[in-house]
Formats: structure tokens, sequence, C-alpha cells
């Protein structure tokens, strides 16, 4: 008899989970959104990466849910939420979450965000220094940019929407998962259905006008900025990512004052998908420290 190697879903994370999935309405944006855990436990909001959808934290959602209220969102213009007709540029995304944090009466908030999803959380912090409590950034973006890697993801992001196979829409994938095990179905037929939208495609210059070069310079943070983050801040350094995104880590977490580094030496441009058993922990052990201090001070 041989062992049997058991069947992987999002659904293995998740159906043991209680939560809620709604859309609401943000200044006429249709926002897909996924709630968990006590809404009178401290709120943490999870940002995807460019063109994605809320089910990437599928394997965070729950244990971070037994001690937080988890928010995942599909952010303007992505996954599921509505896809207005203008750029997605780092402003549109930054009033967009704050109009969902009021929205469901969040005042103050963690922030997980991944590769687009970190630069916009960077942004939150600076802008908004009163409302974010702690940032743990993935696959950071919004520090440097090179040509050849918006080169690379406009050709691999446009050649999949404009003919949604599951064979291009799976290639994806090889750039953002090592481990070919990691690459879910589910989550592949999730990307290809946004892909297959009308919506998208008529708005895909709009959600990659961050790989245009001009766009890119004026939405980059510079590095007085990045210093000026003063909540303190787990970096995840992704060891088998693109380059740029591993310099970015680095020199991120030099510039925020109160960082420190995950280092993840397996994993692609998303970590916590990969190896939540290593992610979990880790974020947890940080989001929780000094919580019960600072609660009651």
């Amino acid at each position: 008899m041989t062992d049997e190697v058991p069947y992987r879903s999002i659904w293995t994370y998740l159906r043991d989970v209680p939560f809620r999935q709604d859309w609401i309405d943000i200044d006429g944006v249709s926002t897909r959104y996924v709630e968990a855990g006590s809404p009178d436990a401290p709120a943490v909001l999870m940002l995807h990466g460019t063109g994605g959808h809320w089910e990437t934290f599928a394997p965070t959602i729950g244990p971070l849910s037994k001690h937080f209220r988890c928010i995942a969102v599909d952010m303007v213009g992505n996954g599921f939420s509505s896809k207005p007709d203008y750029d997605y540029e780092i402003a549109v995304y930054e009033r967009h979450l704050l109009g969902l944090l009021d929205a469901l009466g969040v005042q103050t908030t963690y922030i997980i965000g991944m590769s687009l999803g970190a630069w916009v959380a960077a942004r939150l912090a600076i802008d908004e220094p009163d409302r974010v409590r702690k940032l743990i950034l993935m696959s950071p973006a919004g520090l440097i940019a090179t040509a050849s890697n918006m080169a690379r993801i406009r050709a691999e992001r446009t050649a999949a929407v404009d003919n949604p196979t599951w064979e291009s829409t799976k290639a994806m994938f090889n750039h953002l998962i090592a481990d070919e095990a990691n690459r879910l179905p589910d989550v592949i037929a999730l990307r290809q259905a946004i892909y297959r939208l009308p919506e998208t495609r008529k708005v895909i210059d709009h959600v990659l006008i961050l790989q245009d070069p001009d766009a890119r310079e004026r939405n980059l943070i510079p590095p007085d900025q990045w210093s000026r983050i003063a909540a303190p801040t787990l970096v995840v350094a992704s060891g088998k990512d693109f380059g740029e995104y591993q310099n970015t880590a680095r020199q991120v977490a030099r510039l925020i004052p109160d960082s420190r580094v995950l280092e993840m030496p397996e994993v692609k441009h998303w970590p916590h998908f990969e190896d939540p058993e290593l992610f979990n922990p880790a974020a947890l052990a940080f989001l929780l420290g000094g919580q019960k201090e600072s609660e009651n001070a």
C-alpha cells in the first residue's frame, strides 16, 4: 500500500474557519472582502499583490482570526471588486482602503501587505501614522524599480488576460510560488476566472499602470519617507524571489527605524501562502508582542 498524497485546496485552510464574505460600496466601488474573528478584536487588514484577490491569505486567516478581526480585501480594480475606468495608482488604493476601514468602523489596524499590498501599506503608515499599529511587509515594492522587472510583469499579466487559458494563467504562478506542489489548482482557477471577466480586459492597463516607468517613478516612496514609518515592522525576506524584491526588503528593513527581518529562504513571491507553517507563528508572535502591555498602558 502506497502513501496517498492528500489533496490540497484553499478549503484545506478555510473549511474549519468561521468567516463571512460580502461586498460593500466604497465611493461607488463594489468592494469584495472577507472578515473572520471577533468584531471586538484588534483589526488586521490583509492586502494582496497586483491583480490579486483575498484568497491569497487563505492559509493565514484561520490562525490569525483566533486573536484578531481579520479583514482581507480585493482592492479597487482587482479580484472581483468593481473596476472603474481610471488608473490605479497608490493614492487611489490608499483612498479606497481608508474608505473601507471607515465603513467597517475600524479606526486603527495592523496591516499585512504583499508586493503591491506592501507598497500601499507603507504609504498608509506614512500618511496615516495614527491608524497603523504594526506592519508586515512581504515581497515589498515601492522603493526601487527596474525596467526589466516592470516589462516582465506587464508582459506576463497582459498575455494571461489576453488569452486566459489554464496554461497561460498557471505559467504566471511559476514566478510567484517556488514549489509546484504549492501552485494549488483552485488558486489558478480563481485567477483565471478574474482574467476571463470582460471588465478585466478593459482595465488591464489601469491595473498595470505602476509598471509604466513615469507612473512608477511618481509613486515610489523615497528613502527619507520610508525612514518616517513609526509602526513596528516585520519585513519578510523571500530567498527565491526576484532580486528587485529581495533588495527592496533588505533596504526598507534598514530604513524603517523599528524593523526586523523574517528569513524565509525557500519561497518566492507569496511567502505566507507557500510556507504558512513558518509564516503564521512568526506573524502571530510579532503582532501579539507587546499587545497586552499597550492595551493596559
